[in-house]
């Protein structure tokens, strides 16, 4: 949390997409962070100690938003960490992505009601 402020961590190499993201976060009173590539997302991920993230599966690499899990576990990571993936809603019903390291699961297009509920359920303004 930053002045007063969750800051939520999104992780998409589409640049439209993080810019769409941002101005529903930022009109709804959360601070962003963003990166494009896991890599970049784990440097932001120990700068900006963000209270949520958002990473998209197919990034510079097919599993690139799993192999960003697996080194958060490493680093003993405990902010919840959502999935972005065009298989979102489908992907749930056939892979446990908890086992992977997922808090959840958002479909994209994110609709931008449910993103705004999860958060406010998962932060607890």
């Amino acid at each position: 949390m930053q002045n007063g402020k969750f800051v939520i961590l999104a992780i998409d190499d589409d640049l439209d997409f993080c810019q769409a993201i941002r101005t529903l976060l930022e009109a709804n009173n959360y601070i962003m962070v963003e990166a494009h590539t896991a890599e970049e997302g784990l440097k932001k991920y120990k700068d900006a100690k963000p209270d949520l993230i958002l990473v998209d599966l197919m990034m510079e690499e097919v599993d690139a938003g799993a192999n960003f899990v697996k080194e958060l576990k490493l680093l003993n990571n405990t902010t919840p960490v959502f999935l972005l993936s065009g298989a979102g809603d489908g992907m749930s019903q056939t892979t446990d992505y908890a086992q992977l390291g997922f808090s959840g699961v958002f479909q994209k297009p994110v609709t931008p009601n449910r993103l705004l509920s999860v958060l406010q359920a998962k932060l607890k303004r």
